[in-house]
């Protein structure tokens, strides 16, 4: 049975369609209307707009105490506290977990609580999380709105797709190939190790679960930090281009490799997954909008008072 986005043929709802896969298995899909796809894309449902103004608060005072120790706990191995320390360093142990804590506080109040990420399912996040390499959300979105036309967005429908199609739907994105094959590496791996389940996937402890993403083709540090946190609501930070360069410009971490970054920040905050989803939220905002490569706007941002002197007036 062919697909064409916004055509479908009569069909009983949630019959069973029989489609061949690449690999030739006969895979059977339900064959019920999505949700209509509108000209411009956009998640009806973001991924955790209902708890976060209400649970993601500036700190206590007593969080700003630059005596108190880093906050960790037990999940937090011995490489990632003796990696922080290393990139902690660079400053000072308590300076570092007291300006972390004053620039959350003034991010939050600036910018409120930014919803982000944007996706009506756990799977379409991860979709997310793997297409936006390498691109702008933007060409995420047109991609993700192909995917959604022709009835894609599950981790059945991608296993059953053949990869030329798939590829088609993918060409916005960029790098589309490469993204065909981790798409598919991933709900192989799906499928092989927890049945389909993203509910089982997802319940695994984090540093088990981040060891197998991490082994996958086309998965790296910053894709499965992202899969983690925004999908699986695991307490991990997401180190990219803006968190690195807002570290860097403050001077708070000099060039460093991504675990140094991320337990530097994981160790100085409180364990808890949706401080750490609003702040890497936050940071994606200003990085964007605020702290950008070239003609960054440091005067206007909530954060020009946390700068070096020497930065602000090169500036």
């Amino acid at each position: 049975m062919s697909h064409s986005a916004g055509r479908f043929s009569s069909v009983v709802l949630n019959s069973l369609t029989p489609v061949r896969s690449d690999s030739g298995f006969i895979c059977t899909r339900p064959a019920f209307l999505d949700l209509p796809s509108t000209r411009r894309y956009r998640a009806f449902n973001m991924a955790a707009s209902r708890v976060l103004p209400q649970n993601v608060r500036p700190f206590p005072a007593h969080y700003a105490d630059p005596l108190l120790p880093i906050v960790t706990d037990s999940s937090r191995s011995g490489p990632a506290r003796s990696l922080a320390t290393s990139a902690v360093q660079l400053v000072s142990d308590s300076a570092v977990q007291s300006v972390l804590r004053s620039y959350f506080d003034s991010l939050l109040a600036a910018h409120g609580p930014q919803h982000w990420w944007p996706g009506r399912t756990r799977f379409e996040i991860i979709v997310g999380a793997i297409l936006t390499q390498n691109t702008s959300w933007a060409n995420v979105e047109r991609a993700i709105r192909n995917l959604r036309a022709a009835r894609l967005l599950s981790p059945h429908a991608i296993r059953c797709v053949h990869s030329a199609r798939l590829s088609q739907l993918l060409r916005p994105s960029g790098y589309f190939r490469q993204k065909t094959k981790t798409l598919k590496s991933f709900v192989k791996f799906l499928y092989a190790s927890y049945g389909g389940s993203l509910t089982r996937l997802l319940a695994s402890p984090t540093q088990a679960l981040r060891d197998q993403l991490l082994a996958l083709r086309g998965i790296g540090p910053e894709t499965a930090d992202s899969i983690l946190l925004y999908a699986g609501k695991h307490p991990v930070f997401v180190v990219d281009a803006y968190s690195r360069r807002i570290l860097e410009r403050h001077g708070l971490a000099h060039p460093a490799r991504y675990e140094e970054l991320r337990a530097l920040i994981e160790t100085s905050l409180p364990s808890d997954h949706q401080l750490f989803n609003e702040f890497h939220a936050l940071i994606v905002h200003v990085g964007k909008n605020y702290c950008r490569p070239s003609n960054p706007r440091c005067s206007e941002c909530s954060l020009s008072r946390f700068l070096p002197q020497s930065t602000l007036a090169s500036t």
